[in-house]
């Protein structure tokens, strides 16, 4: 709701500033530019989001998602130790984590959220526990191998070597990741003091 309503006075700050610098008549085509550019976005990316949605799907049908539960079951494990009693919720977390190493953020969020509404079922009522809290800045930092969906962006928007950025996304990543999650380890330990 906030969201709107900066957005509603973004454009109303707009159109003032427009009328006061006698650019009223650039207005319209930027406008029109701005909403066509938009939907070209959208629509790059939100191939990458079905693709991984069915995936995600085909992966559950055919057992795929337990396979890569085990594989992934003793890292998440360490960091989630009561989710990783819970399969469901650990199948969600999987799929999460996966989408976002191969840097579909916005596929990933979907299955988060599964994962944070299977974890709420073992948690005080009204109370996130420290393990979505944990998931939550994962997927913050969003540690990522691939970035598809920005290398995707990038391809999409000319850039000659798409994937060149990949180094710089590693040590970010990388880095941010194990920064939150020493942060969430403290403030869990902290909270119980």
């Amino acid at each position: 709701m906030a969201l709107s309503y900066f957005f509603t006075a973004l454009l109303c700050l707009s159109l003032i500033s427009a009328v006061i610098t006698g650019q009223t008549a650039s207005l319209a085509p930027a406008m029109l530019r701005g909403a066509q550019q938009g939907a070209e976005l959208l629509f790059s990316m939100a191939g990458a989001l079905c693709l991984w949605s069915g995936l995600s799907s085909a992966m559950e049908k055919t057992g795929l998602s337990e396979k890569l539960q085990k594989v992934l079951r003793p890292l998440l494990g360490r960091i989630f130790p009561q989710t990783a009693k819970d399969s469901v919720a650990m199948g969600y977390l999987c799929g999460n984590f996966t989408a976002n190493l191969l840097g579909l953020g916005n596929a990933a969020t979907p299955m988060g959220i599964r994962a944070i509404r299977q974890m709420s079922k073992s948690a005080p009522k009204n109370t996130a526990s420290h393990e979505m809290c944990r998931l939550i800045v994962l997927n913050t930092a969003s540690v990522q191998l691939i970035p598809a969906t920005v290398c995707a962006l990038r391809a999409s928007l000319g850039a000659e070597n798409p994937f060149a950025i990949l180094p710089a996304v590693w040590v970010s990543s990388l880095l941010s990741a194990s920064a939150g999650v020493m942060m969430t380890f403290l403030w869990e330990k902290m909270s119980h003091v």
